[in-house]
Order: C-alpha cells, then structure tokens, then sequence
C-alpha cells in the first residue's frame, strides 16, 4: 500500500540498494538521514520511525514527537472516515511500532516493557477490544492516563462534563510499573497536562507523542478550559519531533492563466537529520528545496515553496506590495515565535 501519491525525492540518477551509513558515525548519519526520502510505504515508514526514536533514546532525550499521516492521503479525504477509523489505525501502528522496537533492541537493551497509554479507562478498554488483549504482544501492555479511584463502570459520567468545562478530569496519574518506553495516544489539549504528571514521576522514562497533532491543540492553549499558554513554555516545548511528516495544501491565485494553481509541499524530519522543505512535483515525487536545523514556521515553509513556484514562472512574483497585502505583517503563531522561556527542544 503506498503511503502517499509523491514518496521520493527526483534526482537525476537514482541508486538503488545503497545502504545507509553506521549509525555509529554521527556526521555521515546525519548527512544520510538529512537527505533520506519520505517512506513509500507503511513498513518502511515504520522502520524510519523506530530508528529515529532508537536514535534519540540512544542520544539521552526523553520527550519525543512521531507525527505522520495514520492513513494513507486518498483514505483521509474520504467522507466515511471517522474518528473511530484514525484511533483504530493509530493503535495498531503504535502496536507495530512498539513490536518492531523491542525487537530490534533484545541485544542487552533496557527496553523491556512499552505501555500504549490512552487518556482514560473507558479509552483504553476500547483499545485493549480492538487489539484482543491488555497485553497484545509479549512487552507490551495497553493501559490509561489516569486511574480511577475504585470500581466505576459507567460509560457516560455527568459530573466529568462539568470537570472538563472547569479543565479538570477526575482520577490520578499513576505509572505503570516496570514500564520502559511510554507511548501516549488520542489524548486532546485539556489531557496533555496529564502527560506532564507522568513525566515528573518517572522523568528518567522516555515518552513518545503518537500521532497527537501538536502543532493543533497548541492553537487551543490560552483558551478558556484549556491549557494556559505557558504550558508550551513550560513542558510542551521540550517535546522533540524525532520523526516528523506534515503535507500542506495551498491554493494561490494568478493573473493569467490557470489564474488559480494549487501546490502541495510537506515538511519531513528523520533524527537525526535536518527538516526538509519538500515540494510535490506532481509526478509522484517530492523536490528537496532546503534542509535546515531549525524547523521553519508554518509561514516560512509556505514561503520557501511560493518562492521556489516564482523561480520557476509557475507564479509572478509579486512585489513586496503586493506579498505584504497576502500575507500580512504576522506570519507566525504565538508559539512560533522567540519566547525566552521556551526550550528549543521542540525546534531542533
């Protein structure tokens, strides 16, 4: 099953079955995976994501991001898609995801137990139906956030609305025992606090952030119910995306024909590599436009692929005028911008 219509990267000669460098030589490594394509497939995406996070781990982070589309493009825009069928598919790619990860480090490795953490009981038993056990496979246990006092079996719990409209929930946050590796799923903006109880107990376990959407439910913060906003300064923040793979879709009008031309391009990153400004050619390949350390804004990514369309004659170029009046003076969200309590974690 391909995982996207555009998966590599043009070049004018293509080598086939070079192996990659010695994770063990950090500079080649890094060269390779700052060049390295999008996954053509879910199994190869699933092994760039087991490797940056092996990666990281090795390199001593403890907060890591893996986002990618959970579906392959086509799926997500059809209309019959639900919620359900995105949790449905993120659990079983965490389940791999934690399989392949155990697998690969059985050689003396302190990774033993991985625990797929959904936000509250009622959650985590949908999951533990789906997958057929609290225990799908050997190392890996499926269990909640937060633990409730006592035996409560309701499904719907009237006092827990009015708790989430005060941004509370009910229960405690409690690790599971002897657990390595944490990987947290479907949890929204009100449960991320949740995660940053976790981490102060046990702030030596890695946390993984699956598929969450941050870049989404930090829009949330600030809001009234939410998050404040120095949630992102104080702990999301330091939150590193380790494997990273966001498509945008952009529309831009012209003055002569087509007068309208939509582009597509997606911002990747593979720890330890640098993130990449990748534009969809329209021939089921991406172009590299820039790799950088510092992962661009939302407005700076954009810019970089209008301004590649320019150099082309796909788009005119406009004039500052003009540019200034389409974009306007701001072109960055309140978390994209220098804030001196912030850690740059979540940028490199």
């Amino acid at each position: 099953m391909k995982f996207s219509q555009a998966n590599t990267i043009s070049s004018p000669t293509q080598l086939w079955n070079v192996p990659p460098p010695s994770e063990n030589s950090d500079v080649e490594f890094k060269q390779y995976a700052s060049k390295l394509p999008p996954p053509s497939s879910f199994f190869e995406l699933q092994q760039d994501c087991q490797r940056a996070v092996r990666l990281a781990r090795k390199d001593g982070h403890k907060l890591l991001e893996v986002e990618f589309p959970p579906l392959p493009a086509a799926v997500l825009e059809m209309d019959d898609v639900s919620a359900y069928d995105v949790v449905q598919a993120n659990l079983k790619l965490a389940l791999d995801f934690s399989k392949g990860l155990l697998a690969g480090e059985r050689d003396g490795s302190s990774l033993k137990k991985i625990a797929l953490l959904f936000p509250d009981q009622a959650e985590a038993d949908f999951a533990v139906e789906k997958a057929g056990s609290i225990n799908p496979y050997p190392g890996v246990v499926i269990s909640s956030l937060l633990s409730s006092e006592g035996i409560d079996d309701r499904y719907f719990k009237p006092e827990q609305i009015f708790l989430n409209l005060l941004g509370k929930r009910e229960g405690s946050v409690k690790p599971v025992p002897d657990t390595d590796l944490y990987i947290i799923l479907t949890a929204s903006a009100q449960e991320l606090p949740d995660v940053e109880a976790l981490h102060k107990q046990e702030p030596d376990k890695t946390i993984v952030f699956f598929n969450l959407k941050l870049d989404v439910l930090r829009g949330d913060f600030g809001a009234p119910a939410f998050p404040k906003k120095e949630f992102q300064d104080r702990f999301l923040s330091r939150v590193k995306p380790v494997y990273y793979l966001r498509t945008r879709q952009y529309t831009r009008s012209t003055p002569k024909p087509p007068f309208m031309v939509n582009f597509q391009g997606c911002l990747f990153r593979a720890y330890p590599g640098q993130y990449q400004t990748l534009l969809d050619t329209g021939t089921g390949r991406y172009r590299r436009l820039v790799g950088s350390d510092i992962r661009p804004a939302l407005g700076a990514f954009k810019e970089q692929l209008t301004d590649d369309l320019k150099s082309q004659g796909i788009l005119d170029d406009e004039g500052s005028t003009l540019s200034f009046l389409r974009t306007g003076y701001k072109t960055t969200t309140w978390w994209e911008e220098e804030r001196p309590e912030a850690s740059k974690e979540w940028l490199t």
